[in-house]
């Protein structure tokens, strides 16, 4: 059966991946990458999706906020299949959509009491000192403290986006796998029965695949783990 495979910005922009596979910038990874789901394309009939306009956009955003070249972009509107997901006849088991509202309003009710928490030591912190300056010191550093632990409570294992939910519905449209590094994603993912592939694995994947059908010297300019 023909492969299919549906990415998220992190498909193309993980640090993790960059870590990995030795690259300098972020840049020299994603035209890399972009290459090798060319190679994907042309010789194993791998196709590559991407949520259209939503991740599309948030993607790009991305290089060109980094400074990537005019080719990186040709590469991304050729190799990538820009679609819309078909929000009104994708199907989502009920059970899915209970879970998902359950997940939700624990995250609300932790993060409700986390944030409980900082404003009694807040209070504790202003009655303690004196020194106006002092106050705003500290209490600057217990809300970027604050800011911290809420985001990592409110947003890990959770959908918090609109291009993250166009992966999943893309890719449940298709009967597709899906590309990412994002732990929401990948939840769900695994939820909905969808096929999926950490975002800094899915080259080496495309590389292995291209060697076993006889294309080492295609792949050669890709590093090599043991580099």
């Amino acid at each position: 059966m023909r492969q299919r495979f549906v990415l998220d910005t992190t498909a193309i922009t993980d640090a993790g991946l960059r870590i990995k596979e030795g690259y300098e910038s972020l840049c020299e990874s994603a035209a890399e990458v972009l290459d090798l789901i060319a190679l994907a394309r042309l010789k194993l009939d791998i196709s590559c999706y991407i949520p259209y306009p939503s991740v599309y956009t948030e993607l790009t955003s991305f290089l060109k906020r980094y400074g990537c070249d005019e080719d990186t972009f040709i590469k991304l509107d050729t190799w990538l299949v820009k679609k819309t997901p078909n929000r009104y006849e994708v199907k989502i088991p009920a059970a899915i959509f209970y879970e998902y509202i359950i997940t939700v309003r624990q995250k609300m009710n932790r993060g409700r009491r986390l944030a409980e928490e900082y404003i009694l030591e807040s209070s504790a912190i202003t009655a303690k000192l004196e020194d106006k300056s002092k106050i705003e010191d500290e209490i600057g550093a217990l809300i970027s403290k604050f800011r911290d632990k809420y985001r990592a409570v409110m947003r890990q294992g959770i959908l918090d986006s609109a291009p993250d939910l166009d992966v999943l519905l893309l890719a449940k449209e298709l009967e597709a796998g899906v590309v990412s590094s994002d732990a929401g994603i990948r939840k769900w993912s695994e939820r909905l029965g969808l096929r999926f592939v950490e975002a800094a694995k899915f080259p080496r994947m495309l590389k292995e695949y291209l060697k076993l059908m006889g294309s080492e010297n295609i792949v050669r300019k890709f590093k090599s783990e043991e580099e």
